[in-house]
């Protein structure tokens, strides 16, 4: 049995997450599901974003799905990603049938740093003139993300790596981070690998998207280049993340809290459906999570049930239905 912490959170969150558990439940998985407060509503309820015993609970867990979290995103995931060392963020990048995917044939992977970078809310100041942030890279942290990009593509039969900085400008931190990503790619010799500048590479992703396998870069570039991914395949809505550690895994669909939105029935339960296959891959739950893979492209590809991002008219849990019927 696999102990699984759920943490809803705001907006969209409650309902996306609610569609996905209960397709999960069609697939009979032995799976005990606890469930935990966090984020805005939580704030106001308690006076904390993230009390402890939901962090205990994720602590205490196998794995943890988490829907969204509105402002206070930053007291929520940083602090869990950096409480439980989850150094890795990954963010597929795949186009699907019936969407508004720019290109048919999309489909590499973003390996982001996840604990250092420009998001450590301790180095943000303010200051006389105004306020100030402190980029912090260190060897150790870089060099275990870029060798964990490596292996991913060695495991799932990707053939390059590109590396995403801005050395020419950030010529100690993202020059450091360049130096150690060809120290690692000589003990990958079968992987090609390569660099760009971030700038270059938000340019390439619109018109050459189909050269990348497996981008590694670094906490904020990663963030953004994740949301252009998502544009690219045409909505927020597909793009699910997992965040892997020393101490745990979480995942979570990367749209917000969506609160124009909440309670309306209106958001796409792909991107928390495909959180899930990521987690049951994590699990190594391969047949389950190629099932629900399959019934969500099934689904895609037919075009009957899909929400209005997508340009059809059902709502969140007709959509999620279909998708469970296909199982």
């Amino acid at each position: 049995m696999f102990k699984i912490a759920v943490i809803p959170g705001d907006g969209i969150g409650k309902e996306v997450m609610e569609a996905t558990i209960n397709v999960l439940d069609a697939l009979n998985l032995d799976f005990e599901y606890t469930y935990g407060d966090a984020g805005d509503e939580c704030l106001e309820k308690t006076g904390t974003a993230l009390p402890k015993e939901t962090l205990d609970l994720i602590k205490n867990s196998d794995a943890c799905l988490f829907g969204a979290a509105g402002e206070t995103a930053a007291d929520v995931i940083v602090k869990i990603r950096q409480e439980m060392k989850m150094f890795a963020n990954l963010r597929p990048v795949k186009s699907y049938p019936n969407t508004n995917s720019l290109f048919k044939d999309v489909d590499f992977m973003i390996v982001r740093e996840n604990t250092e970078g420009m998001y450590i809310a301790d180095e943000e100041k303010e200051t006389e003139e105004g306020a100030i942030a402190r980029r912090i890279i260190t060897r150790k942290a870089e060099e275990r993300i870029i060798r964990y990009a490596f292996e991913y593509a060695k495991a799932n039969n990707r053939k390059k790596v590109t590396a995403v900085h801005k050395a020419n400008v950030l010529k100690k931190t993202d020059g450091l981070f360049k130096e150690i990503f060809y120290e690692v790619a000589e003990e990958y010799p079968d992987i090609e690998s390569e660099d760009f500048y971030v700038d270059a590479t938000a340019m390439y992703l619109i018109t050459n998207p189909q050269s990348f396998e497996v981008i590694v870069t670094t906490n904020l570039f990663g963030d953004i280049l994740s949301d252009e991914g998502a544009g690219l395949v045409g909505s927020l809505g597909l793009i699910p993340s997992a965040n892997i550690g020393e101490e745990g895994a979480l995942f979570e669909p990367v749209h917000g809290s969506a609160p124009d939105i909440a309670g309306e029935k209106k958001a796409n339960p792909t991107a928390m459906l495909l959180s899930a296959v990521m987690m049951l891959r994590h699990l190594n739950l391969t047949d389950e999570a190629d099932k629900l893979d399959a019934a969500i492209l099934k689904v895609l590809d037919e075009g009957k049930y899909l929400t209005g991002d997508l340009g059809g008219s059902s709502n969140t849990f007709e959509m999620a239905e279909a998708i469970k019927n296909n199982l």
